[in-house]
């Protein structure tokens, strides 16, 4: 099992979600189960390079952790649960990082790369309960051209920081990242 069994069927998504086999490519967002396609080869390689950066300057120096999908994120305890590709936990972060689990909070940041399949789930929905819950830095990441596009959280609303070609300019680490 994925997280949880009940003893009983099922009363929400959250209870379906959470029985579901682990490394079930999967997240509930609003209530509603989203399932996904594996990712291709190019979607790998660059998920791969930009962890590799990340923990670079985030894990090796002690900042936080750095956790690739699939990994769980808990954003609240009822209905959002979703596995970004990257997910960056800062030290200071008050979420809960279980050993054995998923992460109960709001990540500091959390990157996308896009998939020809679904971008548009990562382009509006997921972007619209990133910035819902508050989350401080989305990166968009295309495999194909790399182009990047940075939201950054302004007062409770994403704005655009940056879009460039396998350059990524990070307000919330301070630093740039070159793939």
């Amino acid at each position: 099992m994925k997280h949880t069994s009940l003893s009983g069927p099922p009363r929400t998504m959250m209870d379906m979600f959470k029985m579901l086999p682990e490394g079930t490519l999967a997240e509930l967002i609003d209530n509603q189960i989203y399932m996904s396609p594996s990712p291709s080869f190019i979607h790998q390689i660059i998920q791969k390079k930009l962890t590799k950066l990340l923990d670079d300057i985030i894990e090796e120096p002690g900042k936080g952790f750095v956790i690739q999908a699939p990994f769980d994120v808990f954003l609240d305890e009822s209905a959002n649960a979703v596995q970004p590709d990257i997910v960056v936990v800062l030290q200071a972060n008050k979420g809960e990082l279980n050993r054995e689990g998923p992460f109960k909070g709001i990540p500091d940041l959390v990157v996308e790369v896009l998939s020809s399949r679904n971008k548009s789930h990562d382009l509006l929905r997921k972007k619209e309960l990133y910035e819902r819950f508050g989350i401080k830095e989305y990166w968009l990441v295309d495999p194909e051209t790399k182009a990047v596009m940075i939201y950054v959280l302004k007062e409770n609303k994403y704005s655009l920081l940056a879009e460039d070609i396998g350059i990524i300019k990070s307000a919330l680490l301070n630093a740039t990242l070159t793939f």
